[in-house]
């Protein structure tokens, strides 16, 4: 059998409705990076009005080539692959620290000719595809009683806890509390006995608590003035001149765009809102399209992470489960996070939105993550004998 053959039946092997609905959703966020991001290509950046719309186009087709390389590699690879990830993410963030400048108060980006690169990204698959080995690999040895079982725990907070700590040192709030939160899901739903759980749950808080002291103790405090300012957000509107007017404006694009939208292109506040094009990317759509058609993004959402979830109960691999579950749990996340800033409900921590958002980095973290999961479902489509 040739080589485009076995990759016809690979497509053909994947869960369809999954594969469907968020290439759907890439496209559409595609063609509404041309609208949103139209004021900052011209005025900010003094280049064509598809600056972003190409380079968002290119980063969708690297994902594309990423995306079949992945789900032609078996999940038992996984092992060598997330051990090599693991070390080269780790890498970057700790270069980062070293020798990184702040960008809009963050350490998180490098340069790379035209392009940037942030490694805390890539560091939300990576911690999913490690962990799940880690839980597969140790799985017995984790469930047995009356042995104690502190030196897989340990190796398990090395890999859920490093990241979020070399993130947190680089002042990026929202990419931290994402890599904590999904750490946290995939510890709780972990193969760990529950009175480990409760043990190092315990010591956790009492290790973050020692340190957050030490660290007022010598800094004065543990967020910086412009992570502080981002946790007044009850009456964005009210404090408009010193940090709501990005929430604030927020809320007029919504309102607005009422029930039926404005009309595609028709966006005022596209040249009020900062990063319109990435983590207010909603408002835009909102304004434009109207909360009836908008809400449909909401359906698509749920749709996605019930396939996700549903493949990750049919999965026939440990691995193959808390994979699917990670993705899950990174995409919600993602969700939740964006959206609540966005609606003044919690901080907003610059967080993209899954599909809609520009961004190199997270579309290709959140595609390789598309493509894990579909490697457990066409594993599992395949495979007769459960593991």
């Amino acid at each position: 059998m040739n080589v485009p053959r076995k990759l016809r039946k690979l497509i053909l092997d994947m869960d369809k409705p999954l594969f469907l609905i968020t290439t759907a959703l890439f496209i559409f966020g595609l063609l509404n990076i041309v609208t949103a991001s139209s004021q900052a290509s011209v005025l900010k950046y003094n280049t064509s009005l598809y600056r972003f719309f190409y380079k968002q186009t290119l980063f969708l087709l690297t994902g594309a080539i990423l995306f079949l390389f992945l789900i032609k590699q078996p999940t038992k690879k996984y092992l060598r692959f997330g051990l090599f990830s693991f070390i080269g993410v780790l890498g970057l963030l700790i270069y980062l620290s070293l020798y990184g400048t702040s960008n809009k108060g963050s350490i998180n980006w490098i340069r790379i000719g035209p392009f940037s690169i942030q490694p805390s990204e890539f560091a939300k698959p990576v911690m999913i595809m490690c962990l799940s080995v880690i839980y597969e690999l140790f799985y017995i040895k984790l469930r047995l009683k009356n042995q104690n079982h502190y030196d897989l725990i340990g190796i398990i907070l090395v890999v859920g806890c490093l990241f979020p700590i070399f993130v947190f040192f680089q002042h990026d709030l929202g990419t931290m509390i994402i890599l904590l939160l999904l750490f946290i899901s995939m510890f709780l739903a972990s193969p760990i006995l529950r009175i480990d759980k409760i043990k190092t749950i315990a010591l956790g808080i009492l290790l973050i608590f020692c340190a957050g002291s030490i660290l007022v103790a010598k800094t004065g405090g543990l967020l910086t003035e412009t992570q502080k300012s981002r946790f007044d957000f009850w009456n964005p509107c009210a404090d408009y001149e010193s940090g709501g007017y990005q929430i604030c404006n927020g809320f007029i694009a919504i309102n607005e765009g009422g029930l039926l939208g404005v009309g595609i292109g028709n966006s005022k506040q596209v040249s009020y809102i900062p990063e319109s094009h990435t983590d207010s990317v909603f408002a835009i759509i909102a304004e434009e399209y109207g909360f009836l058609k908008a809400s449909v993004l909401f359906l698509a959402y749920v749709v996605v992470l019930y396939r996700i979830l549903k493949l990750s109960m049919k999965a026939n691999t440990i691995r193959g489960r808390y994979i699917c579950f990670g993705v899950s749990v990174y995409i919600f996340l993602h969700v939740i996070v964006n959206l609540g800033g966005l609606f003044g409900v919690m901080p907003l921590t610059g967080v993209p939105l899954p599909f809609l958002s520009y961004g190199g980095s997270f579309t290709l973290s959140l595609i390789v993550s598309l493509a894990m999961v579909q490697r457990v479902h066409i594993e599992t489509k395949n495979q007769k004998i459960k593991v």
